[in-house]
Parts: structure tokens; sequence; C-alpha cells
């Protein structure tokens, strides 16, 4: 009998030939594919801190600290600004008067007023709240959620880094990590009536129990290449393999990200918005095992009209983020989930010319809460003007040092570079305990 595996007059190779798609009708291609053919870390040395999970909120633009929750009432008009405040759970503190329902779980936060970097433009400012690194054009940095991922793993067959509702720009990634590393985009929006996790379901006309025989399948093709093939490019192709396959064939980590299985009354409660829907598959996420999810919601770079702008975008925001971290208290998982909210800078201090505000990094404000955070607090202040930090300044090294210390990650930990460069996951940051429990 003659060899199945021989093909002179084909150069057949197991990276050229064998995916999922080939052999069981399945992609994943955002998450499985691979994209690099670093070798994966096989001993994950990380241990737990007090925050198993993290969901990390992004707002991409440039929320404005002034309209939000770091108002001047007593400032003159130009730099207060066209809304009034309201008070907050926290007595003397005082929100932009649209998020009334954060008001009434602000004494579950910390509110940082000091937030502060150098970086003004967009991709810089990005690049710095993404990955805890001003921008480099020598190397590219990991996000947050690429090191959680290299550093703990998958937990209960789930990808340890999911991104709601895809990958929101280009530092979101790996960096110089592994691909295998990436975090996992749905491919839709959660919000969409139709919506429908990319490829989590088994191809038509594939049942469970000849997706299991395919798999065998590919175990024997696997087996004869790497007889052949000793590299560790292999191993990391076999990473996303085993995960794809593990994410597929587990009902529990399909039913995680099933938005259709909660109470309607509770997604009523998120709000049936782009911001209800994916705060409320957030925390089922990080119920069901994901460690990091990033989820990103508007656009916030109010240079003109900046009145109108937020009216817009904050309601549905304020309810569902009120929501979330009311819903992950009642649930007992408010003290293992740490929920991030920051944007990549704040807004100028003085209303402009088109009744906006432009960009400005000097001061901004960010909310922090569960996960060992110290709840019920405000963190640093701003100056009258909200023009720059008044007290507390809290650098961005500082910022991503002390979210790593609640996850139980030293941040003074070296990765390994390309050229075995050694680079620290944060340089130079430390811990700032006062915002700790």
């Amino acid at each position: 009998m003659s060899n199945p595996f021989k093909c002179p007059d084909h150069r057949l190779s197991r990276r050229n030939l064998l995916t999922i798609g080939a052999i069981g009708g399945l992609t994943l291609t955002d998450f499985f594919r691979m994209k690099s053919v670093d070798a994966e870390q096989k001993h994950y040395d990380s241990k737990e801190g007090t925050a198993q999970s993290v969901i990390f909120i992004f707002l991409p633009g440039g929320m404005s600290h002034q309209e939000s929750f770091d108002p001047k009432p007593y400032s003159p008009l130009e730099y207060r600004g066209p809304f009034q405040t309201i008070g907050t759970r926290l007595p003397g503190v005082r929100f932009g008067e649209l998020f009334k329902k954060t008001a009434g779980v602000a004494d579950q936060l910390t509110i940082v007023r000091s937030m502060t970097h150098g970086e003004a433009a967009h991709e810089r400012g990005v690049h710095n709240m993404m990955t805890g690194y001003r921008p480099s054009p020598a190397l590219k940095f990991p996000s947050m959620g690429s090191v959680v991922s290299h550093e703990f793993g998958p937990r209960n067959n789930l990808p340890p880094y999911v991104l709601v509702p895809n990958e929101p720009n280009v530092y979101a990634g790996s960096g110089y990590l592994s691909s295998s590393f990436s975090g996992f985009s749905l491919g839709s929006d959660p919000a969409d009536k139709d919506f429908r996790v990319r490829d989590l379901q088994l191809f038509e006309g594939v049942s469970g129990r000849r997706f299991a025989k395919r798999r065998r399948m590919l175990d024997i093709v696997n087996d004869h290449f790497r007889q052949r093939e000793q590299s560790d490019s292999l191993d990391a192709v076999d990473t996303f393999y085993n995960r794809a396959y593990s994410l597929i064939s587990s009902q529990q980590a399909r039913e995680a990200f099933d938005i259709e299985k909660e109470d309607p009354k509770l997604r009523d409660k998120y709000g049936r918005t782009a911001p209800g829907a994916r705060m409320l598959l957030a925390r089922r996420l990080v119920e069901a095992g994901v460690r990091f999810v990033t989820l990103t919601y508007g656009g916030w770079d109010h240079h003109d009209k900046i009145q109108n702008g937020m009216k817009n975008l904050v309601p549905a925001f304020d309810q569902a983020y009120a929501a979330l971290i009311q819903d992950l208290k009642q649930r007992g998982l408010l003290d293992q989930t740490l929920v991030c909210v920051t944007s990549e800078f704040g807004r100028s201090p003085k209303i402009n010319a088109t009744a906006g505000r432009d960009h400005w990094p000097k001061v901004f404000s960010n909310l922090l809460a569960g996960g060992g955070i110290k709840p019920g607090q405000v963190y640093g202040s701003s100056d009258a003007t909200a023009s720059e930090p008044a007290d507390n300044p809290l650098t961005v090294q500082d910022w991503a040092t002390t979210i790593y210390s609640c996850l139980g990650i030293n941040a003074d930990k070296e990765l390994m570079a390309p050229g075995a460069r050694p680079i620290e996951i944060v340089d130079g940051g430390k811990v700032r305990k006062d915002l700790l429990v």
C-alpha cells in the first residue's frame, strides 16, 4: 500500500494544508488563525491575585473629564461647559448631570481625577492606555489583555482574552508576544438582533460525532508531520488547533457567549443598547472564566458640539455601567472582577470656538472598581480649571502596575521580545497602594 502522505509533486506541509477548515469545515479565523510562528510558553507562573478577571471598558476618542467625573461648577462658564452637576453616593462628590445612574453606584468605585501622560495624538494615547507603555518605533508592545493571556492561559475551555465586539485598534493585540496570546474577536456586535459569535457553532452538516471523527483524523496527520518536522512553530500551531476544538466542543464555553440565556428583565436593566449588550456579555464571560475582556463603546472625540455628543452617548453608557456594577455586586463577583473605564486622554479646559473641547492628556479621569480596588473614594484631583493634576498625579505606568498587581502579576517581570531581548511588563511603574483595599 502506498504511503498516503508521500506526495513528491506537491510540496505539502501541515502548515499550508491542515487547518481546521480543511479537516472540519471550521475557521475561527480572528483568534485561532496563526499570525506568527513564535512558540507558546508552556508553563504559566503568575498566581492569581485579588482580581481573577478584568473588564476593561475603553471609550475611544478621549472622553471629557469636565462633562463626566470631574466637573468644575465654580469655574468660569467657558471652562465649566454646558452641563449642570449632580450629587453622588459619596458626600461632596459630584458628577456631570448625565451620569445619574453611575452617581448611584459611586460608593463602589474609585474615581481617579489625576490621570496624566504627555501624548496628545489619538494613536499614541491609545497605545499608552492599552499597553502601559509610550509608543516606540523599535518595538511593538503587547496589550494588557495579551500579557494576562501570556501569564495565565485559558480557563474553563474559554479564550483568556476576549474583544467585545471586535479588536478596537492595533494596540489591543499581542505586540512582540506570540499571536497565540491575541484576543478572541466576536466578529459581530452582541447588540445586533441576529448576533452570533463567528465560527463558534459546528459547520452545517457536521454532527458532533462527525466532528470528533475529523478531530481524530487530524491527530493522525499531525503525528505524521510531528515526526518529520521538529520546530517550536508547530507547537504554537497546535495551541490554536487545541483551543479551537476545546471551545467548539464545550457546551459551557458556547453558552457563555449566548446572551439570549439572560433574563429579559436583566437585559432591560442593562439596556437594549450597544453598551448594554456588550457589558452584559462581558459579565457572562468573566463569570464563565474569561480572564480579560476588552470592551469598547462610542466615539468621544468631541471637538465640536460637545453638548450634543455627550447627550447622544452618555445615557446608554450610564445605564449599562451602573447595571454592570450592581449585577457583579449582587452575584458576588465584584470582589474578584476589576472593572476599569478609561479613554486615551481627556479634553481641553476651555470650550473652543465650535462648542467643543480639544485633546488634553495633562489630566483626565477614569474609574476603577472591584478586584481589590478600594471602593468609595476619589483618588487625586485636578486644579480649578481641570488643566493639570493638583495632587496625586497618576501616571500610566503606576496605573498599569497597580492593575497587574491586583491580578497577581509582577509588572517588573521581564518577557522576551524578538532577539532574546528582555522587556519588563511595565517599565518603571509602582503599585499605588492607596488605590487598594
